[in-house]
């Protein structure tokens, strides 16, 4: 269902996220969200950010390539046609904008099953990427909850 042991494990910094214009823009159009911060670079930065800022829920897209890490991992035993989503929180430390080069640690924070259930609980440390990793700023935090079904669900 889902190996237990990789409660606490720590995955690697992922390799950069390169945030484009386009993607904040293709991103907001996708959820509806209309500021012009979003989409137009002057009204971004007449509203004091370097360049297009990302609605919050962008972090998604960034911490969904960290977890795939995780659920990918053969030794992690997740059948990914089982999972569930259940929740996501996210923290923001600073906005993201267009021209960030983000990197992801990933946290398995817990693994516990229940009932023929495993629930998943991840966090992903959201960085902008620096020479080393003392020099990195943190921009976001994303926690996921999973819902593993067993094989009689």
């Amino acid at each position: 269902m889902a190996n237990a042991d990789f409660a606490g494990r720590e995955y690697p910094a992922t390799a950069p996220y390169s945030v484009g214009r386009e993607k904040i823009r293709e991103f907001a159009t996708a959820v509806g969200a209309t500021h012009p911060a979003h989409h137009d670079l002057v009204a971004a930065r007449g509203v004091g950010y370097p360049d297009l800022v990302a609605p919050p829920t962008f972090a998604v897209v960034i911490a969904q390539r960290a977890e795939s890490r995780y659920i990918s991992d053969p030794e992690a035993d997740v059948d990914f046609s089982r999972v569930v989503h259940a929740d996501e929180k996210f923290v923001h430390h600073r906005p993201i904008v267009a021209g960030d080069e983000l990197v992801t640690v990933l946290h398995v924070d817990s693994v516990t099953e229940r009932a023929g259930i495993a629930m998943v609980t991840t966090r992903c440390e959201i960085f902008a990427d620096g020479p080393d990793d003392d020099a990195r700023e943190r921009v976001a935090t994303v926690m996921s909850s999973l819902v593993i079904r067993g094989e009689d669900f």
